[in-house]
């Protein structure tokens, strides 16, 4: 079961892609009730409503969640990346899924995997309250000790975890870790990989919404005609 699910497109959530809203990136729609299950979750190709398939996916994921665990240590970073978002989405009352993020982090040395780890905490935290985390969260963005990639994940996953205003120092920060080479690095995050779109990053698009709103969204345009040499 765990490979599967980490080999999956993005298990447990509901139509996501391309979103990259401070209010809705990580979050966790309630479980679907019957007669609501297309509005946030659409129709899978077979016809049936997909609500279904994030609600099993879900139960499965917290099945497993101790199966999971082992692999946020796997020698891969690749395969604790997944691990880590996977998990995240497991249904945590008790917080030990978030406690094990944290204890990972705290060894962790790869930069992407840090900041996989830092949007996982988030995503935990946004289903599940936790008021210490999100103050940590706040400290780790500010924190110039630690790595840009997991700085900069901190400070998206703050955002997502408050609805106050932005203060200064967390746009200075921002403006100054969200490069071009920073921001397609982290596309190898899967939450990243999932809000981009339009020629943009996912972090280039998670800064545009949750700190430029005003600016509009960039449009591609396929040349079908191309100039004649």
């Amino acid at each position: 079961m765990p490979t599967r699910l980490l080999r999956s497109p993005p298990p447990a959530r509901a139509r996501y892609f391309g979103v990259a809203s401070r209010g809705e990136l990580l979050l966790h729609r309630a479980e679907p009730q019957y007669d609501d299950l297309y509005g946030d979750y659409g129709v899978e190709v077979t016809g049936y409503p997909a609500g279904w398939s994030v609600a099993a996916a879900r139960s499965a994921i917290t099945a497993d969640i101790a199966l999971l665990k082992p692999l946020l240590h796997d020698p891969d970073p690749a395969i604790r990346i997944r691990a880590a978002y996977a998990l995240a989405a497991a249904t945590d009352l008790d917080g030990t899924v978030r406690a094990a993020f944290r204890t990972r982090l705290d060894t962790e040395q790869d930069p992407i995997v840090q900041a996989a780890l830092v949007f996982a905490t988030a995503e935990a935290t946004r289903a599940h309250p936790h008021p210490p985390t999100t103050v940590w969260m706040r400290e780790r963005w500010r924190d110039r000790t630690q790595v840009s990639e997991a700085r900069l994940a901190a400070a998206i996953g703050w955002l997502c975890l408050t609805d106050g205003a932005i203060p200064d120092d967390l746009r200075a920060a921002v403006d100054d870790l969200a490069t071009d080479e920073r921001a397609h690095a982290m596309d190898d995050l899967p939450w990243m990989a999932a809000a981009g779109g339009s020629g943009e990053t996912g972090v280039q698009r998670c800064v545009r919404e949750m700190l430029h709103p005003e600016r509009p969204e960039p449009v591609e345009h396929d040349d079908l005609w191309p100039p004649r040499s």
